[in-house]
Formats: C-alpha cells, structure tokens, sequence
C-alpha cells in the first residue's frame, strides 16, 4: 500500500451540491436576519463568536417542537460545571421531535432493519410512532415515569429503538449496553443509576455464532435491586421464556397514540458511559435540549442529510454513534439498523439503497487491504455520503474511497465523542476536500489547539480542546458530587476550557488534523508524536493486519518503544520485514521512532467500539496488574491482554 502525501486534493462541491446544500438554505435564511456571511469560514466564525445567537438560530430554523419560552439562551457559567445553564426557560421532548414525521408524512418509511441471521423489517413513521405509544402505556403501567431509569440490554434492533422513544416520551431517562458485554460490566454501568425497568433479549447471533445471554440476564437482574420488572424480549429463540420475566409480547398495551411530557431543556435524556477500561465508567448524562439541536445541526448541516435519506451507521447500542444513528429521526431520515457481524456493509448499503454509510475507520482500511472496489462490485448510485470515526482515517483510506468507491461522494471523517455525543470537527458539503485532512469545525464548536503553555495555534499539532461551551456537553455525571469527577474530566488542565484529550492541527484553512490520544503520545528524545502517524506507516505493509506502539518512557526517564504487531494470514517477521519496517518508520517519522523491539501478537486489544487500548497495554508493561489495567468485559478480544503480560 503506497502513501500518500496529507493535503492532495480528492473532492470539490459541484455548483448543484453547493445550491441544494441544506448549509446554503440555512445561510440564506441568515441573511434574511441580516446575518451576513460569505464562506463556510465567515458562518463558523460567526456561530462561535456570537454564540447565543447562533443556538438560538437552530431552534428557530428547524422549529423544534416545544415551546422557546422567553428566556435568555444561557444563564451562569461559564460551563456546566459552573451553573452553565442553556435555554432555562424552555420545555420540549427529544421523542415528539424524532416523531414528529408520524403527523405531517405518516407513511414515510422510518426504520428499515436487517439482521445477519436475515431479519427484515421495515417500519412507517405512523407505525413507529403506535409501537411507541404502546410500550409507553406498558412501562408506565410498571410503574416507569419522569426521572425513573429504563436500561436496555438490547442489540441494535427496533424494539430498542421503540424502547427508547418510550421512555423518553415519559421523561424517563434511557441507559443501554449491547448484548456483546459481560455482565459484570453491564452492572458496573447499570447499577450506578439504580434503574426502574431492565429490558433483555435471550441472545444474540455473531458472526455466524449464536449466544445465549439468559443467565447473563439473570446475574444483571440479581445485581440491580431496585428493579420493578424485567422484560424479555425474544429474540434468538422466539420461544425463549425466562422465571419470573415479562414477555415483551405481554407488556401492558393498549390502542395508544404517543404523548410526550414537557420537559426543560436540561432534563436527562439519556446516561451513555465511558469506555470503562480501567475503573468504573463515567456515566455521562445528556439532556434532551442539547442533543437535539446538536443533531439536528451536525446532521442536517455537516452530513446534509434530510427526509429524503437512507441514514445507515454500523454500530450497537453501547456506543455513542447508536444514539448519533437514531438521530437521524430527527431531520426525517430513514434510519438503517443492522444487528450483526460486518460481514460485508457494502452489500447491505446496496440492498438497502442508503445514501449514507457510516462505519469505523478500521472497516474503510480493512477494504482496502483486502483490495474491495464496491462501487464496481455494487450498485452504489444512491450512496452520496460516507462517514468515518473511532479512529483517524489516513490519507490512503481518503483516496481508497475515491478511486474504488464513488468519486461524487463526500467523505465525512468525524472526531468527537461519547463526551458530547457528536462530531465536533467534520465534514462540510461547501468545501473541498484534501487527503487526511478533516474538512472544518463544527458550526458552534470552538475546537482549538493549545500549545504547552496553554496558547491557540494554528498549522502545529496541540490539544484539542474547547473554548466556548456547547448545549450537548454532558448536564452532569450520575452521582458526581459538586461536579467533582465532571470537572476533573475535562476542566482540570485549563480551567474554564475543555480539555477533549487528543492531539490536534488546525490548519490555516480551518481543516483539521487528528493525531490520537494525547494521554499515549509517543515522546522520544523530546519530539512528540501522535501515535495515528506511526500506525499509518507500519499497517501499510501488506504483512501487517493491525499493530500497537506503546512508549514506555515516564516522566524524566526514557523508556522503549515497542511495536506489537498482528500478521496478515500467511505472512511471517522475517528478519527482511523488520528491516523495511525500521528503515520505513525511519524515513516517514524520525531515528526516535524506530522501535526497540517488535513483537507479534495474535490480536490488537480493542474496546467493544473498536478502539485501540494503548493506554491499559502501557500500564501492564509498567507493572500494573492484567486485572487492574483493563476491564476485560469493556473489550472486544480481552484475551488478547495476557499476551502483553508476557512479554
């Protein structure tokens, strides 16, 4: 796989992309208010000086459903941690605006759902919105109503989808872990917010493998006393029954329409947590204000998605990227859920006909190195979007998507986070787009990089972080006494400013550029390097499947750097392959960031939404105990962990 250089360009907007952008309808309609700016540049510019003005504009240009009030658009601060409080004069429901279709386009098509054991549904708005109407009548039969806690041991299926809606409807607050997680990290989130109702499937399919997840459901049960009611929702055996369970089937139902409690902007829509790899998960808790303007902006503006969409991304419902999904209900998408292993997305998009494709970073590198042409394997006509995120995306898996893909696509590579639910830097459908390069910041987002001395700067690499607050930073964390463990989160390096915890260019022209991880940077000599550069060089040999670079080196002290990596089926580290990599790592990087010794492993330890765990790998090296470092039920492949501990 040959390199290619960051910055060649790959894209520019058609003069009919940029006309029927909704971007470019929302500009007119600022200019109409006298709000008078020329470039994409001039609008970001805008939306983070004047701040109040531009989230009062989301609300009014897409007309939320609820009532404004006539309140000031934030009071205190300046941020959460410090009283920050947005719109405290308004009420709305996160549900009556996903829904909101089921009224003026009931027949629109609002979930399309595939499975890999080859379920198929498909759902209207009108549809969607009875189910949601029934469950919601069921749950407060069992006793569920504002504030309570509903979590959800479900994989990325309507019942989840309808679920969540329900609960929100009530002002209830939604938790939800993927089937996937052990149960003794399914409690370490569960237990924290003391849930009112758990919903469960019996198991789930894999990969071609089936598991049963009844007695995982039964210790999750006797682990949460504060339960009222489990309901069971068959789903790898239709028949599955378990003790002292309620079937769904048998959930509390009547001919119900759905209603929608009136809640302030600030009320708890749903807990989403932390990786939880080491230590207890951060239960982080977003309010239904927040997310949906912040959804409705990122997706209408930045991904350019409208009622006319097919929205499919490939995740399950413990990772963000499941809440950013079912967002798309908001701006009047048919939302894709797929439940199963990524066998092959490609397919699914076709059979599907989406117009936007969303998937981790390591499944668009993946197709390359198995030498994937969808666009020439598949009818891809409709597709005009692709989305990426988990990890930075290299500038060879930019030009991958062009030159095998489509070539009047928009490539969306995202960096954000659990943290805020979004993508704060990402795509622009007015901009033109370059290799390795994130296309802007987003609207409202001030994303800066600060230096070592706590200064903005521009085309050097810094700390991503955040200088003016935004409505879906987290209302708090559950249980977090006097914002304590909240502010040491994000508020402790710079206070006043959030800390986001990766490496980050602003570049003259306000791309962006991520570079990992700014707690497992690698520091050799006094350079410091993102630890996405040196992936990019090492796992473009063809003989390298995935790796690991942990830097042992603490504070004063030089450690080794050492380069763990997973072989591509047939291939051997021959003493020639060491070489090329040294002398490659050498050429690309600097002498600092040769290694001091490479290692194979069978697999790359990740979290369950794919991420590399550099930091709990370090630890262990260090001395920190397997169980100490890691939390193997957070983990994709914990077995791969005792490999480290070896070595």
């Amino acid at each position: 796989m040959s390199q290619v250089p960051e910055g060649v360009p790959l894209w520019e907007p058609s003069e009919a992309v940029i006309a029927n952008a909704r971007l470019t309808h929302y500009q007119h309609w600022l200019w109409d208010r006298g709000v008078l700016t020329e470039s994409p540049g001039e609008l970001w510019d805008w939306s983070v000086t004047e701040v109040d003005a531009f989230w009062d504009s989301i609300w009014e240009y897409f007309d939320v459903v609820g009532d404004r009030g006539d309140g000031p658009v934030r009071i205190g601060g300046p941020t959460p941690v410090d009283g920050l409080r947005w719109f405290p004069g308004a009420t709305l429901n996160y549900a009556a605006n996903a829904l909101r279709r089921a009224d003026t386009h009931p027949d629109d098509t609002a979930v399309v759902f595939r499975s890999e054991q080859g379920g198929h549904r498909v759902m209207t708005f009108r549809e969607l919105a009875l189910h949601v109407g029934e469950v919601r009548a069921g749950l407060a039969e069992l006793g569920v109503g504002r504030g309570d806690r509903v979590a959800a041991y479900l994989p990325n299926i309507p019942e989840a989808l309808v679920c969540f809606l329900a609960t929100a409807s009530l002002g209830a607050i939604w938790s939800s872990c993927s089937p996937d997680f052990g149960s003794s990290s399914v409690v370490d989130r569960f237990a924290q917010i003391e849930p009112k109702v758990l919903l469960a499937v019996d198991g789930y399919a894999y990969n071609g493998r089936r598991f049963d997840r009844r007695d995982a459901v039964a210790e999750i049960r006797a682990a949460l006393p504060t339960l009222n009611a489990t309901v069971l929702v068959p789903y790898l055996d239709p028949a599955a029954t378990m003790p002292d369970v309620l079937p769904y089937a048998e959930l509390p139902r009547g001919g119900h329409a759905p209603e929608f409690e009136a809640v302030p902007f600030d009320h708890p829509l749903w807990v989403v947590y932390s990786s939880g790899t080491t230590g207890l998960p951060k239960p982080i808790v977003h309010g239904h204000g927040g997310i949906v303007l912040e959804h409705l902006k990122a997706l209408s503006f930045h991904q350019d998605l409208g009622h006319e969409d097919v929205f499919f991304w490939y995740t399950t419902t413990g990772w963000m990227m499941w809440n950013y999904l079912v967002g798309g209900l908001l701006v009047g998408a048919t939302v894709v859920m797929y439940d199963g292993a990524p066998l092959d997305l490609w397919t699914l998009v076709a059979e599907t006909n989406a117009t936007y494709m969303g998937v981790g970073a390591p499944y668009l590198m993946a197709s390359l190195k198995e030498g994937r042409r969808p666009g020439t394997e598949h009818d891809l006509s409709r597709l005009r979007g692709i989305g990426s995120t988990g990890s930075p995306l290299p500038p060879e898996g930019f030009t991958w998507v062009y030159e095998n893909v489509g070539r009047d696509l928009l490539l969306g590579s995202f960096s954000g986070g659990t943290d805020l639910c979004t993508g704060f830097v990402g795509p622009c459908p007015l901009l033109p787009l370059h290799a390795g390069v994130i296309q802007t910041r987003g609207l409202g987002a001030r994303v800066e990089a600060f230096d070592d001395a706590g200064k903005a700067v521009v085309d050097e690499v810094g700390e991503l972080v955040l200088t003016e607050p935004m409505p879906s930073m987290p209302v708090f964390f559950w249980n977090d006494e006097d914002h304590a463990r909240y502010r040491e989160s994000y508020f402790e390096m710079y206070p006043g400013v959030w800390r986001h915890g990766d490496w980050i260019k602003v570049r003259p022209d306000g791309g962006c550029v991520i570079y990992g991880r700014s707690d497992s940077t690698l520091n050799r000599g006094g350079v410091r390097m993102g630890t996405a550069d040196f992936y990019r060089v090492v796992e473009a040999f063809d003989e390298i499947a995935d790796s690991l670079v942990i830097d042992t080196g603490r504070l004063g002290r030089e450690g080794l750097l050492l380069l763990y990596v997973q072989l591509a089926e047939g291939a051997e580290l021959t003493d020639d392959l060491v070489a090329r990599l040294k002398r490659e790592l050498r050429s690309a990087l600097s002498p600092r960031h040769v290694p001091d010794e490479i290692h194979v492993v069978p697999g790359v330890p990740r979290t369950l939404s794919g991420k590399k765990l550099e930091v709990p790998v370090r630890k262990i090296l260090l001395g920190t105990p397997v169980e100490q470092a890691a939390n193997p039920d957070s983990m994709a492949n914990p077995e791969t962990l005792r490999h480290f501990r070896l070595l």
